[in-house]
């Protein structure tokens, strides 16, 4: 992490903080118009969000945990 600190810098991250955007603005219109199957498919956009952020963690594209070690390439580099 080049600012060091975990805030989320980050393709997952980002990426499912946008899709559960999406979500909330899916939801919040249709409770406004008073349709509540609009506003559980914008729910179920906000869980969408999460899993894709947390697959697209998984795949490598996330932080890495605090205290997880570096590769033993990374280390004889440094």
């Amino acid at each position: 992490m080049a600012n060091g600190h975990g805030h989320g810098h980050t393709p997952a991250a980002w990426t499912g903080v946008i899709i559960a955007f999406i979500g909330f603005c899916v939801a919040s219109a249709f409770i406004v118009m008073a349709k509540p199957v609009g506003f559980w498919a914008g729910i179920v956009i906000i869980f969408l969000g999460a899993i894709v952020g947390g697959i697209m963690r998984l795949m490598g594209l996330g932080a890495e945990p605090r205290g997880a070690k570096a590769p033993a390439k990374a280390q004889a580099q440094g």
